[in-house]
């Protein structure tokens, strides 16, 4: 399983982070790259942001599904307001200076201390360092093939 803990695997993320430019096209979805770049940023920033939490109901079944299968995850689930660009996420200013910021928190994600992290996320319940990691790569992965990369 691919996970941003693994060096080899955020320096691959990275170089397709870079492949991005402006005016590469989405495959679906109503972002554009630089607005994509925005909500990555401000994914990791949020999770970095709020150490421990509340797991709530269990939901095993759904982080399994979504962390640690091959099934491609849906194209239309809603971003959530605080990380969407249109919304109150962060606008899209400098091209170059989006991107890095992107880049540097999935950098911070994957070097994050256990005590750094968030034990709990709101779609899949209680999480540890080795989850968030994963769904580092994952939600990566996934805005990144919305735009070929």
């Amino acid at each position: 399983m691919k996970s941003i803990a693994e060096p080899h695997v955020l320096d691959e993320l990275v170089r397709r982070l870079e492949a991005l430019t402006p005016s590469t096209p989405r495959r679906w979805g109503t972002l554009s790259a630089h607005e994509m770049l925005c909500h990555l940023a401000d994914a990791t920033a949020s999770v970095l942001g709020r150490p421990g939490g509340d797991a709530g109901r269990p939901r095993r079944w759904r982080k399994w599904l979504a962390l640690y299968t091959a099934i491609p995850w849906p194209h239309d689930l809603p971003t959530p307001t605080h990380v969407d660009p249109r919304q109150g996420g962060t606008r899209p200013g400098q091209f170059e200076h989006d991107r890095e910021r992107a880049i540097a928190g999935l950098r911070a994600l994957a070097a994050a201390s256990a005590s750094g992290l968030p034990t709990a996320h709101g779609l899949f319940g209680a999480m540890q360092p080795r989850d968030w990691w994963r769904w580092g790569y994952r939600h990566t992965d996934h805005h990144l093939r919305q735009f070929g990369q």
